[in-house]
């Protein structure tokens, strides 16, 4: 049975690492520092792989062919993307990824490259609270933009979740005077209600991401990211692929077994203050 590869939860390789990434592809094989310390080589040979799932902030690289990433992707079957947009790109929480304008006009070219919107889902991810000049912000709101514009172009697909704060994002909070708020379970419930308004209003399909209570809302289905009988059906061959419980993920991650490719020691420059893998922000 073919492989479902990840290009990664671990680091925004498309953004900062096209040339490493490109070279991978083309050689068919990659060696990976995994997160324990340990190394490992992926056979990367088009035979062999169901489906390349990419995560990225900014696709300007894929999109633009840089370091001939595009073209040397084309001689696999499925290529499938998680893009995230939040609203706060350019913001001082997420400083180095681009403004939610310039994401977005990035669609319609992702659509063309996937062949089809059904392989785009957009993560809304994390919702973030924080307390500024006396008064609670959020970039809840955004999703009210951002909906319209997934629905005009056949997305339907919407990935999110409620930021986690880990001790490390804390610890950095705390030295950049960042006065994040963590709402209560009932009080993310109940912001979970607006999105599934305005997702049923928009014909979206909404998921909580490894926050499996918020499903409780109707509108929500909890949601495994890389779903391979979702990717099944996607595929231009009907190809089977696994569809086991990845076990290497968090317990409420309903996501089906894939090989991840990246590595945190590839540092990601985008700063953004709630992130769980980056050391060096």
């Amino acid at each position: 049975m073919r492989k479902v590869i990840s290009a990664s939860r671990r680091t925004d390789l498309v953004a900062f690492f096209p040339e490493w990434l490109s070279f991978a592809f083309q050689e068919e094989k990659v060696r990976v520092h995994g997160p324990s310390g340990h190394t490992y080589t992926v056979d990367l040979s088009p035979e062999t792989v169901h489906t390349i799932v990419l995560w990225s902030k900014n696709f300007t690289n894929l999109i633009e062919n840089r370091s001939s990433l595009s073209s040397a992707l084309e001689k696999y079957d499925q290529i499938y993307l998680h893009f995230t947009i939040t609203g706060l790109g350019g913001t001082f929480i997420e400083k180095d990824v681009p403004r939610p304008s310039s994401a977005l006009s990035q669609l319609e070219s992702l659509i063309e490259i996937t062949g089809m919107p059904e392989r785009i889902t957009v993560r809304f991810d994390p919702v973030v609270y924080w307390r500024e000049e006396e008064k609670t912000r959020t970039n809840l709101h955004f999703f009210e933009k951002l909906a319209p514009v997934l629905n005009a172009r056949g997305i339907r697909d919407v990935r999110f979740s409620f930021a986690q704060w880990y001790t490390k994002a804390v610890r950095r909070s705390s030295k950049y005077g960042f006065s994040y708020i963590d709402p209560t379970p009932e009080e993310k419930k109940n912001e979970t209600r607006i999105l599934a308004r305005i997702a049923k209003l928009q014909n979206l399909s909404l998921f909580s991401c490894s926050q499996n209570f918020l499903s409780s809302i109707p509108g929500v289905r909890p949601s495994a990211c890389i779903d391979g009988a979702h990717l099944q059906v996607l595929h231009p061959h009907s190809e089977p692929v696994s569809k086991k419980k990845d076990r290497s993920q968090r317990a409420e991650c309903r996501c089906t077994e894939s090989v991840d490719i990246g590595s945190y020691t590839q540092f990601c420059p985008h700063s953004c203050l709630y992130c769980y893998a980056n050391p060096r922000v």
